[in-house]
């Protein structure tokens, strides 16, 4: 499906701002809504309940599709590969931003199709508690992205088997994250779900979620997916490995940090060239997740909606990476391998 066209502005709301309002240029924002009610109607489904609902025995419908039907195009066969995704979804999105409490915090408005016991639908966490598959399966990790932290938080710090167990009918932000993430997955399965991707939509839900008005936050996760799906358009290449060495891949912009570096300051690029400390050591992160890992949450909203009011925002995330550098270049000018190592990662 072609998902519509949308620009940034901002809105005249005192917690809103460009970092996360894409302003339909097609078709109107209910629309936008009435299409991921129809997305989770689609995609969020037990096999086999659809045809039972319009009729059909349960044996019957047993009996056409089953759990260990080979045929590829079984929805029990469906079922258990987007399984697989879900697994990585779900262990990312259970630990995003730890060192502060809303992501463990109940939403005002849990999705009531997902949730009201006259539906057939389960929740996402129902079919994590459920699978016994390994997620040592479905480990997508690549150079970079894997163990990340940003100030104060600690990966450790909400074990899975800690989490507060809502009451029926609640659900918490995470939660939601996690629905996001899965629809997007099933509508892109050439990229799919890559780990870091919670890292991007995190602050645009929270801002969403966070709004005075309850207007948006009752639509925050339909308003979410949007935003996130439009911002993945220019940013996806930087999740696709194949694309890596291309020249829209992730390579060809760490270089261009050290370039715009040797530009700005020749005696800290040769400083860091001398100790060999390349590019990729630290800039895959910082370019990939938009700095989403360098900073507290309220810095990475601010940081963002500079970036992305800017109409060639890419170009600008380069110049904030090496102005980074360039703020501490008296440390990297003055520390050893290990001592830079530490500092830039």
């Amino acid at each position: 499906m072609n998902l519509p066209l949308y620009r940034t502005g901002s809105t005249k709301g005192p917690n809103k701002s460009s970092v996360c309002f894409l302003l339909p240029l097609t078709v109107s924002m209910s629309l936008c809504r009435d299409v991921y009610s129809q997305f989770l109607r689609e995609m969020i489904i037990q096999p086999g309940i659809a045809k039972a609902n319009l009729g059909l025995s349960r044996a019957d419908v047993t009996l056409e599709d089953h759990p260990l039907n080979p045929n590829p195009d079984s929805r029990w066969n469906t079922y258990f590969k987007d399984n697989e995704i879900l697994l990585q979804i779900d262990k990312d999105v259970r630990r995003l931003y730890p060192d502060m409490a809303f992501f463990q915090r109940p939403t005002e408005y849990p999705c009531q199709l997902i949730l009201d016991p006259q539906n057939d639908y389960e929740t996402l966490r129902r079919r994590v508690e459920q699978t016994t598959l390994k997620a040592q399966t479905v480990n997508r990790n690549r150079s970079g992205v894997t163990n990340v932290s940003s100030p104060g938080k600690s990966l450790n710090l909400y074990p899975s088997n800690e989490y507060e167990v809502l009451p029926n009918g609640s659900e918490a932000h995470w939660e939601v994250v996690e629905r996001i993430l899965f629809i997007y997955a099933k509508l892109n399965p050439g990229i799919a779900y890559v780990q870091g991707m919670n890292e991007i939509v995190g602050p645009i839900y929270y801002t969403f979620a966070t709004d005075p008005s309850s207007q948006w936050k009752e639509h925050a996760e339909a308003d979410t997916f949007f935003c996130f799906t439009n911002l993945m358009s220019e940013n996806r290449d930087n999740f696709i490995k194949s694309l890596d060495d291309s020249q829209c891949g992730i390579t060809c912009k760490m270089e261009s940090v050290y370039s715009m570096l040797k530009e700005k300051d020749l005696e800290l690029h040769l400083k860091l060239e001398e100790q060999n400390i390349k590019p990729q050591y630290f800039t895959f992160r910082w370019l990939t997740l938009l700095l989403s890992q360098e900073f507290l949450l309220p810095d990475v909203i601010r940081i963002w909606d500079t970036l992305f009011s800017d109409k060639d925002r890419f170009h600008f995330l380069l110049l904030v990476c090496c102005a980074m550098l360039i703020l501490i270049r008296d440390n990297l000018l003055s520390g050893d391998f290990t001592t830079n190592m530490r500092l830039l990662q």
